[in-house]
């Protein structure tokens, strides 16, 4: 116990770890003088898997169910930095179909996580209608990526060299009618939110930081296609809840915009840069009956990352989303470091909280945007 605090006449209290506010197994240890905010603490570890070391014993598509439970808001973003930092060390070619394809998922994953974070963030702050319309809206992303992987969350969709499977007949068309109903929500949502006087007390002002820099990997690292569609990168300069709030809902509006190029875009040709290998029963004496009925192809050989190290990264919904890789000729990478960028947001949490009001804590924890799935791995 801080006995400092107990000379001064501060309180010490838990916030969290089982709290529907915290987003997650998150403690924070708070101490406080009256309703302000003296010191905060935040206790991590309380959802520790090893992501990394299991990385570390499994091939790339043995390791590809696992990166989902990262950031299961985002699913997409961590199955494509998993085949992203191979494909490059490997400098390895993706179709151009392909690479359209993971365009339109990501994109839809961004807009799902946005969501996803606006209305509990909305909840938070008391704001309950918003919660319902925004999870309308979500489950029509999650039945286009069902309809494509067979999975609304954890889809195991990327691979390297491509995706899994081609889009369904009728995809292309359904996702353009959400493209065309989106665009009416998203005004919705503004009309109202951003206006409302009791959102702008709650937000504004409220857990500055430094900001102000026009910076997105999509348009810095030119990574997949984006650099064939028109958009601009969102960003605010005034570093606060309500702005870190309006660059969200405004890169709704471009993900759309360019899920809606994509969409128009695309080109035929292969969805993966793979030769498939069937194996027959007469020629492979050693695929015994159970395997030959139910496994008719199976994929060239496992591929072996190169004798290098790479740092691979990409602009996720909430930062960015990067992996530290090692290679030894094997198929198993030597070493596999996370770097999500919910752990390195909160980092910066006892700053934004202190001097602030007890309230505040769940306006801006929530503001940030952490999914402590990644947080701890």
């Amino acid at each position: 116990m801080n006995l400092s605090a107990i000379e001064k006449d501060l309180m010490i209290v838990n916030m969290g770890p089982h709290h529907p506010s915290m987003h997650g197994v998150l403690r924070l240890i708070v101490t406080l003088d009256g309703e302000d905010v003296v010191d905060c603490e935040p206790i991590l570890g309380y959802l520790h898997r090893g992501m990394e070391k299991i990385a570390e014993n499994r091939t790339i598509i043995q390791y590809l169910p696992y990166v989902t439970h990262w950031d299961y808001l985002a699913t997409m973003f961590t199955e494509a930095i998993t085949v992203n930092g191979p494909e490059q060390l490997g400098n390895i070619q993706v179709p151009k179909r392909a690479s359209y394809i993971r365009v339109i998922m990501l994109e839809l994953s961004r807009i799902a996580s946005h969501l996803l974070w606006l209305g509990p963030f909305m909840a938070d702050i008391g704001a309950q209608t918003p919660f319902f319309y925004i999870f309308r809206e979500r489950e029509l992303v999650y039945d286009l990526f069902e309809a494509t992987t067979g999975m609304r969350i954890m889809h195991n969709y990327f691979r390297i060299r491509g995706v899994a499977a081609d889009l369904p007949y009728g995809w292309l068309d359904k996702c353009l009618d959400f493209y065309d109903y989106f665009l009416t929500r998203i005004v919705e949502y503004k009309k109202l939110i951003t206006r409302n006087p009791i959102f702008l007390e709650r937000v504004e002002r409220i857990g500055i930081t430094a900001s102000g820099i026009k910076w997105d990997l999509r348009k810095v690292d030119h990574h997949e296609c984006y650099d064939e569609f028109d958009w601009e990168i969102q960003w605010q300069k005034e570093g606060d809840s309500l702005a870190r709030y309006l660059v969200r809902i405004s890169e709704m509006t471009e993900s759309i915009k360019i899920i809606q190029q994509a969409l128009e875009g695309i080109s035929g040709g292969p969805y993966e840069n793979l030769k498939i290998q069937c194996f027959d029963r007469e020629r492979d004496p050693e695929w015994n009956d159970f395997e030959y009925r139910f496994i008719s192809k199976k994929p060239s050989p496992t591929f072996e990352l190169p004798i290098q190290e790479l740092y691979a990264r990409m602009e996720a919904p909430k930062g960015e989303l990067g992996i530290f890789l090692i290679g030894d000729q094997s198929s198993f990478p030597w070493r596999w470091k996370i770097r999500p960028p919910g752990f390195i947001n909160l980092q910066i949490l006892p700053q934004l909280v202190k001097r602030m009001k007890l309230d505040d804590i769940m306006t801006i924890l929530g503001s940030i945007d952490i999914i402590m799935g990644e947080v701890d791995r």
